[in-house]
């Protein structure tokens, strides 16, 4: 299992937070594989909001399943994710 620490837009954090927003869409460049763990950073692409707080930053996500192909740009994966606690397996 590894732990991926990536940036999510401020934008979508409530939802993730909230568990409306399941899932992410995102490149493969970090070989993203079933059981896997996310850490989000919050960022903010407006000027003055560089390192925005959110309280998804103390919460990790566990990839339940990996998706490519089906409509997907190649290359890219839509990952399910469900929140876990923080150093379960």
């Amino acid at each position: 299992m590894k732990i991926h620490n990536i940036k999510l837009g401020i934008e979508f954090c409530d939802a993730v937070l909230n568990g409306e927003k399941t899932f992410e869409i995102r490149e493969n460049d970090r070989g993203y594989q079933k059981g896997d763990h996310i850490r989000f950073k919050p960022v903010s692409f407006l000027p003055h909001h560089s390192f925005p707080y959110h309280a998804i930053e103390k919460r990790e996500y566990e990839i339940t399943y990996v998706l490519n192909g089906w409509g997907l740009k190649d290359g890219f994966v839509a990952l399910a994710i469900k929140e876990t606690k923080r150093g379960e397996a």
